[in-house]
């Protein structure tokens, strides 16, 4: 027996006065359960970078972000061109240098 899957159409309604938020930096650690993306904020010459959001994910919400987000930048490529990485060592490390994730929240 062959399934067929529907798509479920969602309305997503996003609020007027909702701030826009730019991050250069993601911190991502992990339980069992979750997948925890804290996204930064780290400006030149400062030692400092702020954490903007925290995003919370089951293993496998995380899984299909990454492939939406694969999918997406894709699509850009291919309208675009490609986006450059550069080469060499531990990218991470080479932008963010000795960045330390934040300790746990404060309550």
């Amino acid at each position: 027996m062959e399934k067929t899957q529907q798509r479920r159409q969602i309305n997503v309604q996003i609020p007027p006065d909702l701030d826009a938020t730019y991050s250069n930096l993601a911190l991502i650690t992990h339980s069992a359960s979750e997948i925890i993306i804290d996204f930064a904020r780290v400006l030149p010459k400062t030692p400092q970078a702020k954490v903007y959001a925290r995003i919370i994910n089951t293993p496998l919400h995380a899984k299909l972000l990454l492939r939406a987000l694969s999918e997406n930048l894709e699509k850009y490529e291919a309208q675009f061109g490609e986006i450059k990485m550069p080469t060499g060592g531990d990218l991470a490390q080479q932008f963010f240098g000795a960045v330390k994730p934040p300790g746990p929240p404060k309550s």
